[in-house]
């Protein structure tokens, strides 16, 4: 498993759990600990513009996220997000030209860029996320021309869900127009979800993320058919809230559902499951039965 943190500049009470970059290392060292060899970051900006430039700051919340991560400990796998939706204005995941329609070459030279900068700060994989045809193929070209063969690339493939409800609240990630489904894939096309990630593949990722996870079985095991490319299926926000829950007296949560979740999509094909509970399930797994 992967272990999924929301990272926030100041400590926050949202719909999803957050962390701070002052709170990573403790968190790390127990994953560590526990058996959990990588994360998957999502930042937040406090700071928003039409061109989404305090991304690309060397000193960035998701920089200093990565590299609280590789400074407590080395070996632990990094991943990240590579998009827009947290640092523009309006919350979508691409640029809009003057007629308000996707900016699909400004888009894909960002999140390019996005990219080497997560490199440049210490992450092992970077994550394409928008759904933009062309990232991946940019994001490996920019890696490669700097120095950075040995990061990979994992982009996202969505079918598009109401489950993110809670993580777009909770990272300012909400379009402001209202439900956007641009580049996201419609829940009854299963042959465009598979198309989508073979193309990214032939481009040059190296993995695939799969979301959201209950949801992807059926693409899995398609797609376990016909490439031998890493599947890691993210659980989502909405999966969290709905199939875990809190015991008020002990505090401990209940992850039993995701378990089963889980070893369903390892059955389907999965390599791993990236999950927000990934901490919690280990905790679990570690206590004396």
């Amino acid at each position: 498993m992967s272990m999924v943190l929301l990272v926030t500049e100041e400590r926050a009470d949202r719909p999803m759990p957050t962390v701070t970059v002052a709170e990573i290392p403790a968190v790390v060292r127990e994953c560590v600990a526990l058996g959990i060899r990588s994360m998957k970051l999502f930042a937040e900006s406090a700071e928003r513009d039409a061109t989404g430039e305090t991304s690309l700051a060397s000193d960035s919340l998701m920089a200093r996220a990565i590299q609280a991560c590789k400074d407590t400990e080395p070996s632990l796998a990094v991943m990240t997000e590579t998009c827009l939706c947290s640092y523009t204005i309006d919350g979508v995941c691409y640029f809009t030209d003057r007629h308000g329609q996707p900016d699909v070459p400004s888009t894909v030279k960002a999140t390019a860029a996005q990219a080497l900068a997560h490199a440049e700060a210490g992450a092992d994989i970077v994550g394409p996320a928008s759904m933009v045809l062309g990232t991946v193929g940019a994001v490996r070209s920019v890696l490669d021309e700097t120095g950075h063969e040995g990061v990979s690339v994992m982009p996202h493939v969505i079918f598009w869900s109401s489950l993110y409800d809670g993580f777009r609240l909770t990272m300012g990630a909400t379009p402001k127009a209202g439900l956007n489904r641009e580049f996201q894939i419609n829940s009854g096309r299963a042959d465009q979800f598979v198309d989508t990630a073979l193309q990214m593949e032939a481009a040059g990722a190296d993995m695939i993320l799969l979301e959201p996870a209950q949801f992807t079985a059926d693409v899995l095991t398609t797609l376990r058919g016909v490439t031998r490319a890493p599947l890691f299926p993210l659980s989502v926000s909405g999966e969290y809230t709905a199939l875990t829950s809190v015991d008020s007296a002990t505090g401990q949560r209940d992850v039993r559902l995701l378990v089963e979740l889980f070893t369903m999509l390892k059955r389907a094909g999965a390599s791993a499951s990236v999950t927000y509970a990934a901490l919690d399930i280990a905790r679990q797994i570690s206590q004396p039965q």
